[in-house]
């Protein structure tokens, strides 16, 4: 248990160096009940939500491409199933 605190925490300071910078990845990601949706490393509110995960999956990869950064797509679980590096 004390590794996965710790594990937690890892995860949490690294998201949060990211923050607001350009290095800030996009996921696609389980929402609400039944919803998807786009959220940016480190930020609470999504960038978008959807009934669709494809649609949540696409505009994770466009905005990850137009941002030169990377793409995380989950499952319904909410585990990563996927992901997608784009380079400017």
């Amino acid at each position: 248990m004390a590794k996965n605190q710790e594990n937690g925490r890892e995860r949490e300071e690294y998201f949060k160096d990211r923050t607001g910078t350009d290095d800030a990845r996009f996921h696609a990601v389980p929402h609400d009940e039944q919803g998807w949706a786009v959220k940016k490393e480190g930020q609470d509110d999504p960038e978008l939500t959807t009934d669709s995960r494809s649609q949540a999956v696409s505009e994770a990869k466009r905005m990850a491409e137009e941002a030169g950064t990377m793409a995380y797509i989950h499952d319904e679980d909410g585990k990563i199933k996927d992901q997608f590096k784009y380079n400017n």
